[in-house]
């Protein structure tokens, strides 16, 4: 139990973007925090991971939590997304047209390394236990707390942590939320993503890159879609000269094994998916897949909205708490907000007051994500030419104007949310 005027410590599990960001709001809330993280030492600096969207709040956020000499950094290793522009491809005689173009968006292109390493660098290196595998917790409710077991992965030590708070930033397959939840399951979406980034700061010259360059001429501030029937496609520049790339494709359900959505592929796998892709793509893009080092897969999974998102002294955050398809641009986005929403939420209360804290964040977070999950999961339905229940399948030859509305990443439910009362309640949930 936390004494008056005593700091609170939050135990966070999982440090990719989810939980660093709980990491910074809530130690400027005045707590103490600890991260776990299995993975065996920091990823900054790595080539891992893939390319996603900021919008303009997630920004503002960040900026927030850093200290002001490192703000500017957040510039200097990001590209503008000021352009959504959708394109249709006619497979058969491999060329595209313009559907849509919105000049509106304010967004930020950014590789997930380099922001992970941005916002690790601006945290204690002490505050983060590297290596170590969460097991399992209980909540002690005579002495007001929380404790973790975790695996040191060097060693086999079992060792355990006490807190008064466990923050869930595990992931979609969270295993924490499975304790509260043991029916839950993952809606699998009806189709995989094929991911990769492809580095041309040595071939910046060469056809593939002045061939993608003309055939998509905004690279550098413009978040292309490309629809085709029953694929689509998505396009945008990083930061270094990087172009970072995904293809949709339908496909049955696979099995996914152990804790993870993504799949490390095989060279056969790889030849395969470019074989697909030549008949579907248009050749500049094919030029790019093909010439792209380890591309992955990833399985695309969301669910139906929780009814509840925090369960005495256990809150869930980020893909723990709302599985999302990514069509909307808005799983780190949503990430970034659940954190500062949730750090604000704790100032106001003070950890004395962790309950109503608690139900202050589920209030102002759970309206906001269940629209958002729904409404991606929609985009994601209707840009493969899956069925949905309130139309005809999408067909992108086939678009009428009035239907270009639907495209649109700026419709969203709450794109653009702002902050009010807490200094970040959006208005429309208060």
């Amino acid at each position: 139990m936390v004494g008056e005027g005593e700091r609170g410590k939050a135990v966070i599990v999982g440090g990719s973007i989810a939980g660093i960001s709980c990491a910074h709001a809530l130690t400027l809330a005045g707590w103490d925090v600890l991260v776990l993280e299995k993975t065996p030492s920091s990823p900054t600096g790595s080539p891992t991971g893939a390319g996603l969207g900021l919008n303009s709040f997630s920004q503002q956020i960040i900026q927030s939590w850093l200290p002001h000499s490192q703000q500017q950094l957040l510039l200097n290793t990001t590209l503008p997304l000021t352009i959504d522009q959708n394109y249709v491809t006619d497979s058969e005689r491999k060329v595209h047209s313009t559907l849509t173009r919105d000049e509106s968006l304010n967004f930020r292109a950014a590789h997930w390394a380099d922001l992970h390493g941005l916002l690790y660098n601006a945290l204690p290196s002490d505050i983060f236990l590297w290596g170590h595998l969460f097991l399992s917790f209980h909540v002690v409710h005579d002495k007001g707390s929380v404790i973790v077991k975790a695996k040191v992965l060097e060693t086999g030590e079992v060792v355990e942590i006490e807190g008064d708070l466990l923050v869930a930033a595990d992931g979609c397959l969270s295993s924490i939320r499975q304790k509260y939840l043991p029916d839950f399951k993952l809606r699998y979406s009806g189709y995989w993503a094929w991911r990769g980034v492809l580095d041309f700061s040595k071939i910046e010259n060469s056809e593939t890159i002045t061939g993608i360059r003309k055939a998509y001429p905004d690279l550098g501030k413009c978040l292309y879609f490309d629809l085709a029937s029953g694929s689509h496609t998505v396009l945008y520049e990083l930061h270094k000269k990087r172009l970072n790339w995904v293809w949709f494709v339908n496909q049955s359900e696979p099995e996914v094994k152990g804790t993870s959505v993504t799949m490390k592929v095989n060279s056969e796998m790889i030849q395969k998916m470019q074989q697909e892709a030549e008949k579907v793509l248009i050749p500049e893009l094919v030029k790019v897949i093909k010439e792209t080092r380890e591309p992955f897969l990833n399985f695309i999974y969301d669910s139906d909205p929780l009814e509840k998102i925090f369960w005495e002294k256990v809150v869930l955050v980020g893909d723990a708490a709302h599985p999302t398809t990514p069509h909307c641009v808005r799983s780190t986005n949503m990430s970034i907000l659940d954190a500062a929403v949730l750090g604000k939420c704790m100032e106001k209360w003070g950890a004395q007051k962790l309950e109503s804290a608690l139900e202050e964040y589920q209030l102002i977070r759970l309206p906001l994500t269940s629209k958002q999950v729904l409404h991606a999961r929609r985009l994601g339905r209707l840009k493969q030419g899956l069925v949905l229940p309130d139309r005809e399948p999408f067909d992108p030859k086939l678009v009428r104007p009035e239907d270009h509305q639907e495209l649109l990443v700026r419709n969203t439910p709450f794109f653009n949310d702002g902050p009010l009362s807490l200094g970040l309640i959006p208005s429309d949930c208060l």
